[in-house]
């Protein structure tokens, strides 16, 4: 079967396109804005992309999918109505093609989604179980966001946002898991909910979705969870963390040793991770695996090999002392988990944070209030003032703690990078696109012979 994705290059869509291409299917798709590591991995999986939207360029197909970025408008989509082919969701279709028969271990929350599905997918890998998984980021012991697998077990990413321009139900909701973790949970997407609490009836829906027979892994004590399992839950729930069954202690400072004890046995991890939200990650798919047989002993070895995620916290090089990083961070509390947890890592060295606020929920301006402060545990902060964003970043970050600059065009960011960056120094670019190419630019700056020494 020939299938057309509109939006491909999305973590979610490029994934499915992986898991489809690997099905046996011909698999092309469209999109505009395409870019590494996901550009990479639909050519290394012999996809075909096009970058135009005009409906002569549209394939004949057998079925045609609506990634949710498309809306009405697109020429093509309109064709695809006007002409009542056949199409669906991209949750609609993993559901009736990769999910049937499988064991789901889904992972939601706002912060986490990817790391947790990455470590939970190597976890079960470790221990022999060979699981497929579909998420929204590059595991580095995989190297590829998605895979078959061989037995039944499958790890999804399961993201909250809307479904397609058709189903506005949280993508969740199609996947029917028998093992969901819940990692926390805080207003996002304000371009498609009015509040919290609309968030949380979404989640009140993935969770009537599964079996009496579930388990439902949770950290103890977050108030919007809670009002989650409030609304109704009908399957087992495990937390962990102060106060719950599963007791979390951390041995080390930034978090790269802890211990998990449930019961009457209690284990000890060393892992190369840092920050409490990574040890809460670690032990929500330490539990998470548990659930389909994988010990805590099993699991505290594997992570002492687990490599990582693309683009989260990732080190793109160290020139001279000066290490630069990709991370993802799109809301607040991700740059100020990360920062802090690198903090913790590298002491007194130098932090410079490069900042630019292009999640949806960003550029709507809603978390302006929560950016100065979640730059604290940095020396220094540097923002981009992209020429989408329709409010100042100054205005917003002009009572931070540490001195915060504002720049507009990336040339010049580069140069005064260069100009501030003396190791021991941590230069952290935070966005969750592409930033314009600026990693790119910066490495370039900063040859041997270019950075201060």
């Amino acid at each position: 079967m020939h299938i057309h994705i509109l939006g491909i290059a999305g973590t979610f869509m490029g994934s499915l396109a992986q898991l489809l291409k690997a099905q046996g299917h011909e698999v092309t798709g469209t999109d505009k804005a395409i870019y590494p590591p996901m550009s990479d991995q639909l050519a290394q999986a012999g996809i075909a992309v096009t970058q135009s939207y005009a409906v002569a360029d549209l394939p004949q197909a057998d079925r045609y999918v609506i990634g949710n970025a498309i809306s009405r408008g697109n020429p093509q989509l309109e064709y695809i109505l006007d002409q009542g082919l056949n199409y669906t969701s991209g949750p609609g279709l993993l559901a009736d093609t990769i999910l049937p028969g499988r064991w789901v271990l889904a992972v939601a929350g706002t912060h986490g989604k990817t790391t947790t599905s990455s470590i939970l997918a190597w976890l079960l890998e470790a221990a022999g179980l060979k699981p497929g998984f579909l998420i929204g980021g590059v595991p580095g012991n995989f190297a590829v966001s998605a895979r078959l697998g061989e037995t039944p077990f499958f790890v999804i990413e399961a993201d909250e946002y809307d479904t397609a321009f058709f189903d506005k139900r949280s993508k969740f909701v199609h996947y029917r898991p028998r093992t969901l973790i819940m990692n926390n949970l805080e207003y996002d997407h304000a371009d498609i909910f009015p509040d919290l609490a609309a968030i949380e009836r979404q989640f009140h829906h993935l969770v009537r979705t599964l079996p009496s027979s579930a388990r439902i892994v949770l950290p103890q004590g977050e108030p919007a969870l809670e009002r989650v399992l409030q609304q109704g839950c009908w399957s087992e729930v495990e937390r962990f963390g102060q106060g719950a069954d599963v007791a979390v202690e951390s041995l080390t400072e930034d978090y790269g040793r802890f211990t998990v004890t449930l019961g009457n046995e209690r284990v000890e991890v060393d892992w190369p991770m840092c920050g409490m939200h990574n040890m809460h990650n670690a032990v929500a798919a330490m539990l998470a695996a548990r659930h389909v047989g994988v010990t805590l002993a099993q699991s505290a070895a594997a992570l002492a090999q687990f490599a990582g995620v693309k683009r989260r916290l990732e080190l793109l090089a160290d020139i001279n002392g000066i290490k630069v990083y990709d991370d993802f961070a799109h809301h607040p509390t991700a740059i100020e988990t990360t920062l802090d947890g690198l903090r913790r890592h590298v002491g007194s060295d130098t932090i410079i944070a490069v900042i630019e606020p292009r999640s949806n929920t960003m550029k709507l301006g809603v978390h302006q209030q929560a950016l100065a402060q979640s730059t604290a545990k940095a020396d220094q902060a540097f923002w981009y003032q992209a020429p989408t964003l329709d409010w100042s970043v100054a205005d917003a970050v002009s009572k931070g703690c540490i001195p915060q600059q504002v720049v507009d065009d990336l040339d010049a960011l580069v140069q005064q990078l260069v100009q501030v960056a003396q190791a021991p120094c941590h230069l952290v670019l935070m966005s969750n696109g592409s930033f314009g190419g600026l990693h790119q630019k910066l490495l370039a700056a900063l040859e041997p012979g270019q950075a201060k020494q």
